[in-house]
């Protein structure tokens, strides 16, 4: 088992960044692909990013691309999602996840979910 607890959520202002964190333990982290999701309030849960094990390649949905950066510290079992420019759009509840298999961008593939941390943007 992967055990995830994300950090770093809040309210921010639109226009601001924020960092949001999650720390794994249990199973070896750098084995898997990482991924962020988000649940806007009457949402689907969707994709936002994904970073392979190495760290070499990354993916991000179109809604963040240019805006958000994933990265990760294997040193450290640690995923980052640094969030630039947000706007009311990006509220929701930010999920972190492993990717076993399967389409990066689809959530079924993810098996170690974290509990998700809230970041509201007032409008």
């Amino acid at each position: 088992q992967v055990q995830l607890v994300e950090s770093g959520g809040g309210m921010v202002q639109a226009g601001d960044s924020l960092r949001l964190s999650c720390a794994a333990s249990g199973r070896p982290f750098s084995r898997y692909s990482m991924g962020w999701f988000r649940q806007a309030p009457g949402k689907e849960r969707e994709i936002v990013a994904n970073i392979t094990w190495t760290g070499s390649s990354t993916y991000y949905a179109d809604s963040v691309k240019g805006r958000f950066t994933i990265s990760r510290d294997n040193a450290k079992d640690t995923v980052y999602l640094q969030m630039n420019s947000l706007k009311p759009g990006d509220t929701a509840v930010y999920y972190c996840a492993t990717h076993l298999r399967g389409p990066r961008s689809v959530s079924s593939g993810y098996v170690y979910w974290g509990q998700g941390t809230q970041v509201p943007v007032p409008s």
